[in-house]
């Protein structure tokens, strides 16, 4: 829970589902950044010593994909659509 930066207290008044939706985002945001700045050889290398490693970079993509597919751009058709 430290990674969260909340303290004892803090935990203790949060609602459980709260605390569940925060560890669920927490999880999503380390395999989002769990590969960030390494390639498709870096990850190569890395799987000669660890054979995991070839699955997180797996889940990792797919993430990746995933809200990469959710931050289309939407196109301004009028006036009003650009001054909202």
């Amino acid at each position: 829970m430290k990674n969260l930066h909340m303290s004892w207290e803090e935990i203790k008044n949060t609602p459980k589902h709260e605390l569940m939706g925060l560890i669920y985002a927490l999880g999503e945001y380390n395999v989002l950044h769990s590969f960030d700045g390494y390639g498709e050889r870096d990850v190569n290398e890395m799987a000669k010593n660890k054979p995991e490693v070839r699955q997180q970079y797996a889940d990792y993509k797919t993430a990746q994909r995933k809200y990469d597919g959710t931050r289309k751009e939407q196109k301004v058709t009028s006036f009003k659509q650009l001054i909202k």
